[in-house]
């Protein structure tokens, strides 16, 4: 393998590379290049004020009303201007999707109930409860093994 590394100030950046196939070293440097190019932020609107929201610090987005909303750690909702699919694209590998109108950050995830119907409840560090959809579950079961 050949690394070359060219510093120019008056250049945008840009990252190439040339490879034979796709592996697991290159899966890594494309997550940890893109990683640089996400935000950290993200506004949050409530009422009539914008708050910056750290995003690890984002329990989940959730669509309600046909309106996008950041749970954040402090319980409160913000409103989010981007719909959920935008966000998936824009999210970190810890946020998954665990129904059809939520995205959840596992790092904000205490403990699953499961429920006498056989349904399963994610319980989030500021005691907010969201369902998990069978589909979305056997996915996470699957990729977690839990």
């Amino acid at each position: 393998m050949i690394f070359k590394l060219f510093i120019d100030k008056t250049c945008q950046e840009e990252v190439i590379a040339t490879v034979r196939a796709r592996t697991p070293v290159i899966d890594e440097i494309e997550r940890l290049v893109l990683q640089d190019s996400l935000p950290d932020q993200l506004p949050g609107y409530l009422d009539d004020e914008i708050t910056m929201l750290e995003i690890q610090n984002v329990e989940c987005f959730l669509v309600e009303q046909e309106k996008t909303y950041a749970l954040y750690c402090d319980g409160k909702r913000y409103l989010v201007r981007k719909r959920l699919y935008e966000l998936e694209e824009l999210l970190p590998d810890s946020f998954e999707k665990i129904n059809k109108s939520v995205i959840a950050n596992w790092k904000q995830i205490v403990k699953f109930k499961v429920q006498l119907s056989g349904a399963v409840d994610a319980v989030f560090r500021s005691g907010y409860v969201e369902c998990i959809s069978r589909r979305c579950f056997a996915e996470l079961k699957r990729r977690y093994a839990l």
